[in-house]
C-alpha cells in the first residue's frame, strides 16, 4: 500500500532489525507513440532499452520448494477483485457509497462473470482510536451504516468483501489508524462478525516484533474464527516470504509499491519474475495491485500490464474507480481470454524462456498442456519477438494451434511463434499442440525492415515482409503501407504473392518521405495485408507504425539537455533539464547535486530512466559526470548506460549516495541513435535520483 506522506516503518528478518522509511510519490504520466498489437504486428529496426541481464529459465515452471500450503481450499486460483487504495488514497470519496458502487459495476459491466469477486476496503476505513472495549470503530462519516451493512450488501450482489489493517501498532496511513498488533484475535473476531472474506495485512509500525510472529499470528487468529478469510501478506518481500509463508498466507507481496507508471510496473515486473517456482494454488506470489485505467500508462501500455500479471499468475485487484472508468480500461480488465490464462487451475505462475535486448518470451504451463506465451517488448522501438512451440515446451508436432488472446482470433503455425511488438507492447497468445490446427489459417507475421527515422523532405528507404508461419500456405497476399496526408509513400516492388508457402516472405520495398517543413515528433503509418487460407477464408490484418521526423544534431559540442529528444521514460515524473528529478510536475526539481557538487547543465532522471537522441552517425563521443543526487539523503543505488544503436558503449557499476560524480565517456562513432538508461541498481527504484550532469554531445 502507497501513503502520500512519509511513514517509518520497523522491520526484521531472522538476522537483524530495519528501520525505512517509505516514502510515495504518485505521478500521472502519459507516454506518447505506444501502439497496440496483435500476431499481425509491424516495426521497424530498434535498439533494445533497459535489458534484463541473466533473466531467463526453462519453460516449464521447476518443482515449488519443499513447502506445505494451508490446506483451508481457499485461494485454489489467484484473488480477483478491487481495490481502492491506487485510485483514492484516504480521500473523503473512499465512503460505503463507492463500495456499493463498485459492487454494482462488477454485475453490470460483467466483471462478477468474468471472475472478480473481492470489494477490497483499504487504509481509513476506521477511527483513529479504538473504543472503551478496544474493538475497531468503522469511521461513521464514511461508512454510516457500519462494515456489516456493506457486507451484506456485497454478499447479496453475490461478491465478497475484504478489509484492511497492519501487523502494527498502527497502520501505514500518517493518521494513524490502529493497527493489530496485541489485538489480532480481537480484530480477527470483528472481522469475521462482519462477514468479511479477505483480510489484507500490512507492514507498518510493527516495533521490530519478527515478521514471521505477526503474521503467523493474525494467521492463528482467523483461523480462531471459523470463517474462512483470504490472508494477504503484505510486508512488501522485505523478509522474503515466499520461502516462509506459504503455510502462513494464500498469497503475499514480494515487491514495494507500485505506482501508475511504466517504469514503476516494469521494475515490479522483473522483481516478481524469477519467484515462479514459489507459486501454486492456496500460494500465490502478489506483485501488487492493478493500475490499469488510472491515467499514467497509454492503453497499450495497461494490456501489457494485464497480460503480464495474468502470465505470473498474480491477484488481480483491480486499483482505478470503475465509477469513472473509460470503455477501454473495461475491455482489459475484462477479457475473459486473458483471464483464464491468470486462473488457469494448474497454478504455474509463467517463466522467462529469454529476455535478450528488451524483448522477453515468457511461457506458462496451462492445465490442458497448452501453452500461454507472452511476447512482451521493454523497449521504446517496435522489435521482433521470436520463440519455439519447443522452446516454450511444447511437444512436437505437425501444426500447432496459435490463440491470440487480446484479438480473439485463431491461426495455425508450423512451430514459429513470433510478432513485431509496438513499443511496451505485449503479445499474448495460447498455442497448443492441436491436431485441428489445420481448421484455422495460416498465421502470417507482418514486419518492417529500415530505419523509421526520417528528415523532413528526404526519402526514406524501408521494406515490409509479410512471412508466412504456418503450416499451411497463405494465397492471393497483399499489402499496403499508408502514411499521415500529405505524405508520400510508394512502393518499389511488389505488393502482392499469388501465394506464400510456410516460411516464405513478400518483402516489399518503399520509398516514405514527409513534407519539408515537417515538425520533428512522431507519426503513425499503418501497414495492412490481405490473403486467403488454402480453403479460401478471407483474412485481413493492419499495424501501427510510428515513423519519427528528426532534425540532424548540430556540430560541435552541445549539451544534451539542449537538444530534442526521440523518447523519454522516467521511474517517476517528467525527465527535467538541468534540474534534477523532482518526482511529480515538470520543472520542480533543485539544482543537480552529485557529492555536493553543484552543476548548472545536465538532465535530473529516476529510475527505471530511459533517453534516446537523434545522432544521425554523425557525432563521436558522449561525456557526464553522473551519480545519485543529494536531494535524497543517503538513499538510492543506480547504474548508468549508454548505449549506441543496439550497442552498450559505456556503464558504470552501481553508484549509491555515499560516491561523488563519476565520469562517464562513450565512443558513438556511426550510431544513428544513442540512449542514456538508467536501471536501478537491482534493488527496485525507491529514491533512485539520477543526474546527468554536463552531459554533452560531440559531433
Amino acid at each position: 500500500m502507497r501513503h502520500p506522506h512519509t511513514r517509518t516503518t520497523h522491520t526484521t528478518d531472522t538476522t537483524h532489525t530495519t528501520s525505512t522509511t517509505r516514502t510515495t510519490r504518485t505521478t500521472r504520466r502519459r507516454v506518447a507513440g505506444a501502439l497496440t498489437a496483435g500476431l499481425l504486428c509491424a516495426a521497424g529496426l530498434a535498439a533494445p532499452a533497459l535489458a534484463a541481464p541473466g533473466l531467463a529459465a526453462p519453460a516449464r515452471t521447476p518443482a515449488a520448494p519443499a513447502a506445505p500450503a494451508l490446506a483451508d481450499g481457499l485461494a485454489l486460483t489467484p484473488p480477483m477483485g478491487f481495490n481502492n487504495w491506487n485510485s483514492t488514497h484516504c480521500r473523503a470519496e473512499f465512503d460505503e457509497s463507492m463500495v456499493k458502487g463498485v459492487a454494482d459495476l462488477f454485475v453490470q459491466k460483467g466483471l462478477k462473470d468474468a471472475g472478480y469477486q473481492y470489494v477490497n476496503l483499504d487504509d481509513c476505513w476506521a477511527l483513529p482510536d479504538r473504543d472503551a472495549n478496544g474493538k475497531l470503530v468503522p469511521d461513521p462519516a464514511r461508512f454510516p451504516h457500519g462494515i456489516k451493512a456493506v457486507a451484506d450488501y456485497v454478499h447479496a450482489k453475490g461478491l465478497k468483501l475484504g478489509i484492511y489493517t497492519s501487523a502494527g501498532s498502527k497502520t501505514c496511513n500518517s493518521a494513524g489508524f490502529p493497527g493489530a498488533l496485541g489485538h489480532e484475535y480481537s480484530d480477527a473476531r470483528q472481522f469475521a462478525d462482519w462477514g468479511v472474506d479477505y483480510l489484507k495485512y500490512d507492514n507498518c509500525n510493527n516495533q521490530g516484533v519478527d515478521a514471521r510472529q505477526r503474521y503467523r499470528t493474525m494467521r492463528d487468529a482467523l483461523k480462531a474464527t471459523g470463517r474462512p478469510i483470504v490472508y494477504s501478506i503484505c510486508e512488501w518481500g522485505e523478509n522474503k516470504p515466499w520461502q516462509w509463508a506459504s503455510d502462513v498466507g494464500h498469497l503475499w507481496r514480494t515487491t514495494g509499491d507500485i505506482s501508475d507508471s511504466w517504469s514503476s510496473m516494469l521494475s515490479i515486473l522483473k522483481q516478481n519474475l524469477p519467484l515462479a517456482p514459489y507459486a501454486g494454488p492456496g500460494h500465490w506470489n502478489d506483485p501488487d495491485m492493478l493500475e490499469v485505467g488510472n491515467g499514467g500508462m497509454t492503453d497499450t501500455e495497461y494490456r501489457s500490464h494485464f497480460s503480464l500479471w495474468s502470465v505470473m499468475a498474480a491477484p488481480l485487484l483491480i486499483g482505478t474507480d470503475l465509477r469513472k472508468a473509460s470503455q477501454a480500461t473495461y475491455d482489459i480488465l475484462g477479457d475473459k481470454e486473458v483471464i483464464a490464462v491468470d486462473q488457469d487451475p494448474l497454478g504455474r505462475q509463467g517463466v522467462v524462456v529469454s529476455s535478450a535486448g528488451g524483448r522477453w518470451v515468457v511461457a506458462k504451463e496451462m492445465k490442458d498442456g497448452s501453452r500461454a506465451v507472452a511476447l512482451f517488448n521493454e523497449s521504446g522501438t517496435a522489435q521482433r519477438i521470436a520463440t519455439t512451440a519447443s522452446a516454450v515446451g511444447l511437444p512436437g508436432a505437425d501444426g500447432y494451434t496459435l490463440r491470440d488472446l487480446w484479438q480473439h482470433r485463431s491461426y495455425n503455425t508450423a512451430g514459429t511463434i513470433a510478432a513485431t511488438v509496438p513499443a511496451h507492447g505485449t503479445v499474448l497468445l495460447r498455442v497448443s499442440a492441436d491436431p485441428r490446427w489445420a481448421a484455422h489459417p495460416p498465421a502470417v507475421e507482418l514486419g518492417l525492415d529500415g530505419s523509421p527515422l526520417l528528415e523532413a523532405a528526404t526519402p526514406a528507404a524501408l521494406t515490409s515482409t509479410v512471412t508466412d508461419l504456418g503450416r499451411t500456405a497463405a494465397r492471393q497476399v497483399s499489402v499496403a503501407l499508408t502514411g499521415p496526408a500529405g505524405w508520400t509513400v510508394r512502393a518499389t516492388s511488389a505488393t502482392s504473392a499469388p501465394a506464400l508457402a510456410t516460411g516464405a516472405t513478400l518483402r516489399t520495398g518503399w520509398q516514405v518521405t514527409a513534407p519539408a517543413g515537417t515538425p520533428a515528433g512522431s507519426y503513425a503509418l499503418t501497414l495492412r495485408t490481405r490473403y486467403r487460407s488454402p480453403s479460401g477464408t478471407a483474412v485481413t490484418g493492419s499495424v501501427p507504425l510510428t515513423a519519427s521526423v528528426v532534425t540532424a544534431p548540430p556540430e560541435g559540442t552541445s549539451y544534451l539537455g539542449d537538444l530534442p529528444w526521440l523518447s523519454a521514460s522516467n521511474g517517476w515524473g517528467p525527465v527535467e533539464r538541468d534540474t534534477s528529478n523532482g518526482e511529480s510536475a515538470a520543472g520542480d526539481g533543485a539544482p543537480l547535486t552529485i557529492g555536493g557538487t553543484v552543476y548548472a547543465k545536465g538532465l535530473g532522471v529516476h529510475a527505471l530512466s530511459d533517453l534516446s537522441f537523434y545522432t544521425g552517425k554523425a557525432c563521436e563521443k558522449v561525456t557526464a559526470d553522473v551519480g545519485v543526487d543529494d536531494e535524497k539523503g543517503t538513499k538510492g543505488t543506480v547504474a548508468f548506460e549508454i548505449w549506441a544503436d543496439g550497442t552498450k558503449a559505456a556503464a558504470t557499476g552501481v553508484l549509491t549516495n555515499a560516491l561523488s560524480a563519476q565520469p562517464l565517456s562513450a565512443d558513438i562513432s556511426g550510431a544513428q541513435v544513442v540512449r542514456l538508461v538508467v536501471t536501478d541498481g537491482g534493488d527496485g527504484i525507491d529514491s533512485d535520483h539520477a543526474d546527468w550532469a554536463n552531459a554533452r554531445l560531440v559531433c
